[in-house]
């Protein structure tokens, strides 16, 4: 039986990038499917009452000099976002309209965006830079805005949200092999031992 791994992330979340530069390998390697789940973070913060590390002055720069031990040790390049945080509602739903209207195109729009967050430092809060991103990697920045606008996204991205509280989603990245959940992307080392078994 194939197995899969449920991925819900938030663009802004600097760990949903880094677990995002090796889930895909390491569902390869497995066998395993991989199933992005977009979801606003800051709902869940909300209706968790968690917040952001970064709230925390000491942890906050802790959580900066860990993510890029991180990034060292995968390989990938990463610069923390000088605009962080980022209010991603837009962005969120803008990758659920991807995933909706051109799912083929959904892993590139995933990669795109946040390539543009957490290596090249764009301020994706500004809707010109996203425009401008978008259009650079082939994307009809002016049909993707109008599609944000849509009910059925902005329901869907919703019910993700609403849905990855009720599994006690309490951040990003947070991965379900099964009904097993694991918190973090240094947790991937669980999710493989996961698929394994």
């Amino acid at each position: 039986m194939s197995k899969t791994v449920e991925f819900f992330f938030d663009l802004g979340s600097p760990a949903s990038y880094l677990a995002h530069t090796q889930l895909p390998e390491l569902c390869r390697e497995t066998g395993a499917t991989l199933v992005y789940r977009p979801m606003l973070l800051g709902g869940v913060f909300q209706a968790t009452g968690n917040a952001s590390p970064a709230m925390i002055p000491a942890k906050g720069r802790y959580m900066i000099r860990d993510l890029a031990r991180f990034a060292e040790r995968y390989g990938v390049p990463m610069r923390f976002n000088p605009h962080f945080p980022i209010n991603t509602l837009m962005l969120m739903r803008l990758l659920v309209a991807v995933q909706l209207h051109q799912p083929e195109r959904f892993a590139e729009a995933v990669r795109v965006l946040f390539q543009a967050i957490w290596v090249d430092g764009v301020n994706m809060g500004d809707p010109a830079k996203v425009a401008g991103v978008l259009a650079a990697a082939g994307f009809d920045a002016a049909a993707l805005q109008a599609q944000i606008a849509e009910p059925q996204v902005k329901d869907a991205l919703k019910a993700t949200t609403e849905e990855a509280v009720k599994r006690d989603v309490f951040g990003a990245p947070t991965c379900f092999v099964g009904e097993e959940m694991f918190f973090g992307q240094d947790r991937l080392d669980f999710v493989r031992e996961a698929l394994g078994s």
